[in-house]
């Protein structure tokens, strides 16, 4: 049996069953094995405040606090609060605190988040002090904001009018539109097809309740907030007694609840806070008042009411529902929703997840494939919506043709009631279920596990004050164990039957596409125009002077004495860089192999690169579409649907991708194949076995099969460009000057696109010689010539791998070597049109390729261009969601924004980046936090495979060794003298790089630039 850690020992000492720590007593204890952790459940008798601690040995500690918030309309109040708390507070009066900890302290993660029925604030670091200091700074933001003593930050983050004059002309010749940060944040988010479907989902199944609103806000609803409304949201939501906190990792646990006691939530501070709250309030409702004439409320405190409440939907069944939205003709949707139960019932929720991603999860899954077979669309895709009081399950059709709603619906029940009489294939089930061992051994969540554990545990906790749902969200472990055992009979046929057959809470909604109706498009142009048809000069002139004065804010230097409450870290308590292990070049074994010796919670990481050098730049994308088919498609030996469960209960993953390695030369780069696969210890066979089995034995005949998955592959892309415009424009952008980028675009950016697009339109023609570039690729591809592998693992695990893999099947390569061409970059200045309400910007490029040399120095500078010029200029002033500049290595610069409603604006505020900084003069506190916050992003703490791909990365990029330790210094010795020295060389950057956008076409059209414009996504089709 394992031993307690120290963390937990130290727990055990200072947390017993019973017993009050600094106002805190402790109620539970519970053991999570599948966590290595201890679970303390503890309440603040006070305050009402409920916490959760995990004690274990993770050093990114982490700390959240979070609100039960469910709306009650669709302005995105809770979201305009999430943002606006953390513009200021009472302690920390200054403008942006968020950007200040980003700026300044050592955090892994710093956000926070809006769910339909929560807001959650939660921060990490590896540094106990640093952590308490993010604590400070969130506690005081979401209990005592600056949001009722300053009005602008409503209007900044959600939303206000501006008045756009002709030069010279009267204030009434003006056009009048909307700004804020959330309302252009929002119209992104819902120019995505899938995002509006989800809304309308839950519209049909739950319109009683909150998730029937929009938590984010609809921009059509979003101007409908008042700044009362929106402090009194505030203040009934936003206090201790509907609060959850959670605390995790190695830490010394007194220190963060005396923290929380005696600066927050002892009678003292909460009173004295809550008071002040109260009389703010009051101020502002006054003031409201004053403004509409109306009479003064006299008693604050008890006209504050309580939170809103958070009810069940009565069971109902929506048999269609239709909306409509204007988008291209291949975004047309189908959803088909089923509510699986209760949030507190977990055993059923994870069954249901397990059969969905059974019948689901692949194209060889039962149900998926009836529908692909059944025609009636591009894809179909599945999730569980777990982390809500009534959880339900949402199956939805991609790239649907006209009218197939119903259809849809028949051909999933049928499907779903053969299996219930048949069986449900118990190998698919047990696959799974085996697949989950992996994922719950290796613990990667992408981020911050405390983080992620404290937004698991409010699937449960947030419903049910027992101490026993605190923990109920994250006990993973003892369910699986029961469901194994549940293959023996018919629980899960039983589950199927009452979750489809037998549904009492469905919904059916089809997304139909339209084209851009003239009276929906114009709907807020016409509103505005209503708005200021009703002002007179002097209301226009109230709006220019309000604008005005919102500038002013937003340009207005913090006060020394303001910055000075901010809790820092200074360059002396950065430690020593992360230890990493010597990365190994065995050339012992028959493949070369990087040997990299990590922990990994008893999980191997085998990949496999493969050279791409000897092929032509024409044959690229197919490389690509051979790796989207690996592990689609039949063996030699196996069917598809027997390849599928057979990865899936051997392996934690396998993948098939493609890379580009730059190289010290810019000139050069050089393209590989990667095989990926993980796997338990126990399955090292399997793990030596399996890929070998896939990459030399598929079968490249079902052409029917390769038609479905090249459709999602295309369905993908369009999802992401809409999703993330701004990673394929800074993609697109590196193209127009690096031959590097250029392969990218060959083999996975826009040109890979296009190609695709056109194999798929011309795919029946096309189908035979595609099989046959397959099979010639595949025995051209994998070869022993040039290969190198990689192993993470223990020693022991990599004799055994290597003694079950042997040569990998592999032989030098005796096809004829053709040489790789990459066409010559030019800069091409495209603006390619999406079906978005925003825009995505990039202007990037490999330094070199300017003859500019890039150190440590420049990531200090990033950190400043990013978190203090571009976030003021184009974020809190442009309204744009996001922006940046990066310039994460010497072959890399890039600036870029997110969901930002204009180019042109934006465009001169990059290219005036270098005047600022040449001006750039921070206090000896502010420039500490910046070179504080680099060091420790470099820092920070990797799982062992992302590690490893790092690491390979570096490899193959024939970076130096003690590259990484050489820029850590640089970082750690730059100075203000330096980082103005570099104004020169990011002007021409932010003047000369290549530029890219990828926005709507209204967008497009209203910039002064010289785009050359390019139709995507079916631009042509939406046109006819």
């Amino acid at each position: 049996m394992n031993q307690p850690s120290p963390a937990r020992e130290h727990a055990a000492t200072t947390l017993p069953l019973g017993s009050t720590v600094f106002g805190f007593t402790v109620t539970s204890k519970k053991t999570l094995a599948e966590l290595d952790a201890d679970a303390y459940v503890l309440h603040h008798r006070a305050s009402g405040a409920r916490l959760l601690y995990l004690a274990c040995e993770d050093e990114n500690k982490a700390f959240s606090i979070a609100f039960k918030t469910p709306p009650t309309d669709d302005t995105g109040v809770f979201h305009i609060l999430e943002h606006s708390v953390l513009c200021g507070s009472t302690k920390f009066p200054v403008k942006e605190p968020f950007v200040d900890l980003i700026k300044s302290s050592m955090q892994t993660f710093l956000n926070a988040m809006t769910y339909p029925d929560k807001t959650v604030y939660p921060v990490a670091s590896t540094n106990e002090q640093d952590l308490l200091n993010l604590m400070d700074v969130y506690m005081d933001a979401v209990l005592n904001p600056a949001i009722y003593t300053k009005r602008a930050i409503f209007e900044q983050e959600g939303w206000h009018y501006e008045l756009d004059v002709p030069e010279g002309a009267p204030l009434a010749a003006g056009t009048l539109r909307y700004n804020g940060v959330v309302f252009n944040e929002m119209k992104g988010a819902l120019s995505d097809p899938m995002s509006v479907l989800d809304d309308a989902v839950n519209r049909a199944l739950f319109p009683d309740t909150a998730y029937a609103c929009e938590s984010g806000g609809d921009p059509r609803a979003i101007p409908q907030l008042t700044y009362e409304q929106f402090l009194d949201t505030h203040a009934r939501h936003y206090n201790l007694a509907n609060s959850y906190i959670v605390l995790y990792g190695d830490m010394e646990v007194e220190r963060e609840l005396a923290f929380l006691d005696e600066r927050y939530l002892g009678d003292g501070p909460r009173l004295r806070d809550e008071a002040e709250r109260a009389r703010a309030l009051q101020t502002a409702r006054d003031d409201e008042a004053d403004a509409t004439s109306d009479s003064h409320s006299t008693d604050c405190a008890a006209a504050i009411g309580g939170p809103n409440p958070l009810v069940r939907q009565n069971p109902l069944v929506c048999d269609y529902e239709r909306v409509e939205m204007a988008t291209t003709p291949d975004n047309a949707l189908v959803g088909m929703a089923y509510v699986i139960g209760d949030a507190a019932d977990r055993k059923r929720l994870v069954a249901a997840d397990v059969l969905i991603d059974a019948l689901m999860g692949t194209n060889e899954a039962p149900v998926k494939k009836a529908v692909l077979a059944a025609g009636l669309g591009g894809n179909v895709v599945s999730y569980t919506s777990g982390d809500l009081l009534q959880p339900h399950t949402l199956i939805i059709l991609q790239n649907a043709k006209p009218e197939v709603a119903r259809e849809f619906r028949r051909v999933i029940e049928d499907e779903c009631l053969r299996l219930v009489k048949e069986g449900i294939p118990r190998e698919r089930l047990a696959a799974i279920l085996a697949n989950e061992e992996f994922d719950l051994r290796q613990r990667d969540y992408g981020y911050a596990d405390g983080v992620a554990l404290a937004c698991d545990a409010l699937g449960t906790w947030l419903y049910d004050d027992a101490d026993e749902a605190a923990t109920r969200g994250i006990e993973y472990g003892p369910i699986y164990e029961e469901l194994n055992r549940e293959l023996d009979g018919t629980y899960f046929e039983d589950l199927l039957r009452e979750l489809v057959l037998e549904s009492k809470h469905r919904a059916l909604v089809e997304l139909v596409p339209v084209a851009d109706d003239a009276a929906a498009s114009r709907e807020e142009e016409a509103e505005l125009a209503v708005a200021k048809a009703a002002m007179d000069d002097a209301d226009l002139q109230r709006i220019v002077e309000d604008v005005a004065a919102l500038r002013e804010r937003q340009e207005a230097e913090d006060a020394p004495e303001a910055r000075a409450t901010l809790p820092r870290l200074h360059v002396s308590d950065i430690g020593p860089a992360r230890p990493e292990p010597q990365l190994v070049i065995d050339k012992q074994t028959p493949i070369p192999c990087l040997r990299h010796d990590l922990p990994t919670h008893k999980l191997a990481y085998a990949l496999t690169y493969f050279d791409l050098s000897h092929l032509s730049f024409a044959e690229l994308p197919y490389v690509t579409v051979l790796t989207r088919l690996m592990n689609q498609l039949a063996t030699e030996h196996m069917s598809a649907g027997e390849l599928d469960s057979y990865v899936c209960a051997n392996l934690g993953f396998l993948s098939f991708t493609t890379e580009v390695a730059t190289q010290p030369n810019w000139k050069l780069a050089n393209p590989r194949l990667l095989v990926s696969a993980g796997a338990l210890s126990e399955k090292m066979d399997a793990l030596a076995r399996i890929p070998r089995e896939v990459w030399s034995e598929t079968v490249f005949e079902d052409t029917e099969r390769m038609r479905d998955v090249l459709t999602q592959t295309r369905i993908g892309m369009e999802q992401s460009f809409l999703m993330n415009g701004h990673s394929a424009a800074l993609a697109r952008a590196m193209s127009y000057g690096s031959p590097a980028a250029v392969l990218t675009q060959q083999l996975s950016g826009v040109d890979f696109y296009l190609f695709l697009r056109d194999l798929l339109d011309n795919f029946d023609d096309r189908k035979e010689g595609l099989c046959e570039t397959l099979r010639e690729l595949q025995a051209r591809i994998f070869t022993s010539t040039g290969t190198v592998a990689s192993f993470t693992g223990s020693d022991e695990d990599y004799r055994r791998y290597w003694s079950a893999a042997g040569d990998l099947g592999l032989s030098p390569r005796t096809a004829a070597t053709k040489e790789l061409y990459v066409p010559w970059p030019e800069d091409k200045r495209e603006a390619f049109i999406i079906p978005s309400d925003v825009t995505y910007l990039a202007r990037a490029c490999d330094p070199r390729t300017l003859e500019i040399e890039t150190d440590g120095t420049w990531s200090v500078a990033s950190n400043a261009l990013s978190y203090d010029y571009l976030w003021n200029e184009i974020r809190v002033k442009g309204g744009a969601y996001g922006c940046g500049f990066r310039s994460p290595s010497p072959r890399h610069a890039s600036f870029y924004t997110y969901r930002d409603p204009a180019i042109d604006p934006s465009l001169a505020r990059i290219e005036a980046a270098g005047d600022w900084l040449a001006s750039f003069d921070p206090d000896v506190d502010t420039f500490e936090g910046f070179i504080v916050s680099c060091v420790s992003g470099m820092d920070a703490p990797l799982k062992p495979y992302t590690l490893t791909k790092r690491r390979n990365a570096e490899y193959f990029c024939k970076t130096p060794s003690g590259k990484r330790a050489e820029r850590r210094q640089q970082m750690l010795e730059s100075t203000p003298d330096a980082l103005r020295a570099l104004a020169a060389n990011i002007s021409r950057i932010a003047r000369e790089a290549p530029a890219c956008v990828f926005a709507g076409r209204e967008a497009i059209e209203a910039s002064e630039v010289d785009w050359n414009v390019v139709e995507l996504m079916g631009a042509d089709e939406a046109d006819e």
